[in-house]
């Protein structure tokens, strides 16, 4: 089962149906209470957050450990037209713990910021924010109790980021519970730009990961100096990822950062399922050479990983937003937009608001513009907004 968690200050929670204090249903023995105590935080620090939980929809559960999501903004209990989705997800390998703990302290921090920080202030206002700390509990909890930290499958034995559907072959794997989970989460948010963490490296890799036949060693995307950009953002802000020194003396990673498949292959990888059919695009970070480390350094990543973290989620307003509607101002959804020279896998569109993000580098794009295609044709609109984010984005709309 997948819930939201949602601090309370920025709203009154009496007010909100279906929203429920966290006090009320969480207990010592309920999954985000043991989420929230694994980390070297006191075991009061998730009612100093006062939070609430909603429950988003249910795949078959597993060991009765939920998947937690916690949404952080102005609006947290819903999208709100302009205001773009961000993720973080963490823990997919049970036994690459750095990233959960490292996202359990960005909550804190962001929580803890909010209203005091005019920078993370006004993050939060233009941005929503959703972290889920742990995607494989079942694995994370195996991982603990047995002390084999070579196990990073789910209950079912199933390796989670190569679980999606494949752009580039058939992916014969079953969906897990899990997989099936944050699929459906991704169908029902307008994700726009996120990040999943892992562990065992230190670098920045992004799409694609897989490839039909040869592309001597780099599987380029369509939007790959936009990919560019993000990972060597996260990459130039980590303490020492920039530096791309590897865990070995075998290998090194330039300025920190890799195409994924330039790395090694991999088939059913959630980043390249976010970027193909969700809209979104996502990177992965591997945050620590050790994936399961001892306590005591915990705090020391989160140091080294503050900065990057925050850097990059403003990332997400990259680029060109705007919505589409009819002339008499109503939304159109399902409408293709795309940017001219950059065609994806499957065209993206606009969402039920009719609205579309499109993550693109400053600067004037030559012949390159904005298309509205297919179901716009079929409707009478006259109406566009699209917000540019700096003075040297120069963007044409073609109809």
């Amino acid at each position: 089962m997948l819930h939201i968690a949602v601090p309370a200050f920025f709203f009154p929670a009496s007010n909100i149906d279906g929203w429920v204090p966290l006090r009320q249903v969480m207990g010592p023995n309920k999954p985000w209470m043991v989420l929230m105590t694994n980390s070297f935080f006191s075991s009061n620090a998730c009612y100093d957050f006062a939070l609430v939980l909603k429950s988003v929809f249910s795949p078959s559960p597993l060991k009765g450990r939920d998947l937690w999501v916690l949404v952080l903004g102005r609006f947290p209990t819903h999208h709100n037209i302009g205001i773009p989705e961000f993720k973080y997800v963490a823990n997919m390998h049970g036994d690459e713990t750095v990233g959960r703990e490292v996202l359990l302290h960005l909550i804190d921090f962001l929580v803890t910021s909010y209203g005091r920080d005019p920078v993370i202030t006004r993050l939060l206002n233009n941005t929503r924010v959703h972290i889920m700390p742990t995607m494989n509990p079942d694995g994370f909890e195996a991982t603990k109790e047995s002390g084999v930290l070579e196990s990073w499958y789910n209950r079912n034995g199933a390796d989670l980021n190569r679980n999606f559907p494949d752009a580039f072959e058939n992916n014969s794997a079953g969906i897990q519970p899990e997989t099936r989970a944050v699929m459906d989460w991704i169908k029902n948010e307008t994700f726009v730009l996120s990040a999943n963490l892992h562990g065992g490296a230190l670098v920045a890799s992004y799409t694609f990961d897989n490839v039909t036949g040869s592309l001597n060693g780099y599987s380029r995307s369509p939007d790959d100096d936009v990919f560019v950009h993000l990972a060597k953002t996260y990459s130039s802000n980590h303490a020492s990822m920039y530096k791309g020194t590897g865990c070995d003396n075998r290998q090194t990673f330039p300025e920190g950062i890799t195409n994924g498949y330039s790395w090694y292959q991999l088939e059913g990888g959630m980043q390249d399922y976010n970027y193909v059919w969700g809209q979104c695009f996502e990177i992965t970070l591997e945050l620590s050479c050790c994936k399961y480390p001892p306590a005591e350094q915990l705090e020391k990543f989160w140091r080294d990983n503050k900065v990057a973290l925050i850097e990059y989620i403003k990332q997400v307003h990259l680029g060109v937003k705007g919505q589409v509607t009819d002339k008499n101002g109503n939304p159109i959804p399902n409408a293709i937009v795309e940017a001219k020279g950059r065609p994806h896998v499957c065209p993206y569109r606009t969402n039920e608001q009719g609205e579309y993000f499109l993550l693109l580098l400053p600067g004037t794009i030559g012949n390159n513009c904005i298309e509205f295609l297919s179901t716009v044709r079929q409707h009478p609109w006259s109406w566009l907004n699209s917000m540019f984010q700096t003075k040297e984005e120069q963007f044409c709309v073609c109809s």
